[in-house]
């Protein structure tokens, strides 16, 4: 039996991306033990992801705002203990970071990660310091088949091929009943509109938003449109006045009542961000807005039911999302 942790604490997106690994693990040792170890505020995902045994909180974000509390420290001394505690076959830093590859080595077992930067990822060359093991990518790599290219080699496996499947895993059954928690009232169909990114140069103008929105609404779907911080809240608001009674804003949700609303829609629409992701990854009718000359590294390609649209000078047009939604029946 394979002991194994997989280390991989942000962002959402990536969190959502690393997934995939999980199944092809399983493939290979159905008995295995996985633990991830997770930013604590993406726990709940992971523990929607089928093969997971422990998704481990990691609260770096947390600790930094609190470096001079004692209760702080002995925290992570705890933390630190209890990671010792378990004996691993193998610990895999999927991030390729600093603070990943320093924490995973915390980990008892022997430790293996990136050994080199793939184009527009995050790495930090002085991990290789950390590592028992380096296995290096080829640069130009989807952010999906950098980590299970990385797994595959760190247990010493054919690497996987295109034709493999990508299953991401999630346990949509729990997310439902979590969405079903929440108590909303969610007319059928409806399409999630996911407006909200860390970026401004990511986002998509309020008058295509709308447009679209209203072009929905006399099809006769409703829009749900989540948030997450409250200058987001405020987005969606101003966005749904547009709409009507055909539009809802729900409450602030939990991660895993955003993967039931999003396997219950029509449709998402959305930036680049970590929900049109998830959205992807459920293999969702998806359309994702790109800024970027970035959907070769991030996009969605395992199913039909995912589109890309936009790259760097040529973000995506109105005309185009409504062509894709055309496309799933939706206008």
């Amino acid at each position: 039996m394979q002991k194994i942790l997989i280390v991989r604490v942000s962002s959402l997106g990536d969190v959502v991306h690393n997934m995939p690994a999980i199944a092809d693990i399983r493939r290979r040792y159905p008995d295995a033990q996985i633990d991830w170890l997770v930013e604590e505020s993406f726990q709940s995902l992971v523990e929607l992801v089928h093969g997971v045994r422990r998704a481990i909180p990691f609260s770096l974000r947390r600790w930094r705002k609190g470096l001079l509390s004692g209760a702080n420290w002995r925290e992570i001394g705890g933390f630190r203990r209890a990671l010792a505690a378990e004996n691993y076959d193998l610990v895999i830093d999927c991030q390729g970071l600093i603070k990943t590859a320093w924490v995973a080595s915390w980990a008892r077992g022997p430790l293996v990660g990136l050994g080199n930067r793939t184009d527009g990822a995050g790495y930090e060359w002085p991990v290789r310091f950390f590592y028992d093991r380096a296995i290096r990518i080829e640069p130009r790599t989807h952010v999906v088949e950098r980590t299970r290219q990385l797994v595959a080699g760190a247990l010493e496996l054919p690497a996987p091929t295109p034709g493999d499947e990508i299953d991401f895993g999630i346990d949509t059954f729990r997310a439902a009943q979590a969405l079903a928690g929440v108590g909303l009232n969610l007319p059928v169909p409806y399409v999630v509109f996911v407006h909200a990114t860390s970026r401004a140069d990511k986002q998509w103008p309020d008058a295509n938003w709308i447009e679209l929105g209203q072009a929905l609404v006399r099809r006769g779907a409703s829009l749900v449109l989540p948030w997450g911080s409250e200058a987001e809240r405020a987005t969606s608001e101003r966005l749904a006045r547009e709409f009507g009674e055909a539009a809802i804003v729900p409450p602030r949700l939990s991660l895993p009542a955003v993967v039931g609303l999003i396997e219950g829609a029509a449709a998402t629409v959305g930036v680049d961000t970590g929900l049109v992701h998830i959205a992807a990854a459920l293999k969702r009718p998806t359309v994702e807005l790109y800024n970027f000359a970035t959907a070769w590294r991030t996009g969605g390609y395992w199913s039909p039911n995912v589109v890309n649209l936009g790259t760097a000078g040529q973000p995506p047009t109105l005309a185009q999302v409504k062509g894709a939604l055309a496309g799933f029946g939706l206008l």
